[in-house]
């Protein structure tokens, strides 16, 4: 078996879909990651899905949307979500190629800091294939490749050596540009896109670095 990372994102200033377009040009929500996605019998699809910030505001464009069937939430700050919805033609056809083949997608599924969607499958040579032709017909979205090989299931992942919140941390770092030279980010400008203090910033990416660095280096 072998895995695909990749980076999705829009053309155009467009979204994957209409809702999930609302959701994040909604200030105050913030989409963190989502942990499983399915293509029901009925052609609708389920998501479950993380987030933080206003759940009021969530609830009322879900009332409000024409495409969700039903949702609940539950939890307070870092709150969960369970929503049922018609997809868009685009969505549908790659859930239908994730349910048709023996291709799986890695969850969760992180949202990078502008709103793109970074995707592992994990799959065959042929099953990869058909995803790269479905990808050429997708006018509307760019499919960037970031890493490809073979999968080792023993293998660490960031997932088991670091917390969920150090890999957040961690992640908005990269994608703001703090490791990049020269520096093009702070802990404070960090912070503010995660919603904590600069001195939390700095205390989660020191103990996820002492963790990953460990891992490497044993």
């Amino acid at each position: 078996m072998r895995y695909l990372t990749v980076l999705v994102k829009p053309d155009g200033g467009r979204a994957f879909h209409p809702l999930g377009k609302e959701l994040t040009d909604e200030p105050s929500i913030n989409r963190r990651a989502i942990h499983h996605i399915e293509l029901l019998d009925d052609d609708t699809v389920l998501l479950f899905a993380e987030a933080s910030g206003s759940k009021e505001r969530y609830k009322q464009i879900m009332e409000d949307s024409p495409h969700v069937i039903s949702y609940l939430t539950a939890g307070d700050d870092r709150w969960m979500a369970v929503s049922q919805f018609e997809p868009t033609e685009e969505v549908r056809r790659s859930l239908e190629l994730q349910r048709e083949s023996l291709l799986v997608i890695e969850t969760p599924i992180q949202f990078t800091s502008d709103n793109h969607v970074k995707l592992t499958y994990l799959g065959t040579d042929e099953t990869f294939r058909k995803l790269y032709e479905y990808a050429d017909e997708m006018e509307q979205l760019t499919f960037d490749i970031l890493n490809t090989g073979d999968y080792e299931a023993d293998k660490s992942s960031f997932n088991r050596m670091i917390t969920s919140r150090q890999e957040e941390v961690l992640e908005t770092a990269v994608d703001l540009g703090y490791y990049s030279e020269p520096r093009q980010a702070s802990l404070q400008e960090i912070g503010e896109v995660i919603g904590i203090s600069p001195g939390t910033v700095g205390e989660h990416l020191r103990k996820a670095e002492e963790r990953v660095f460990t891992e490497l280096v044993h």
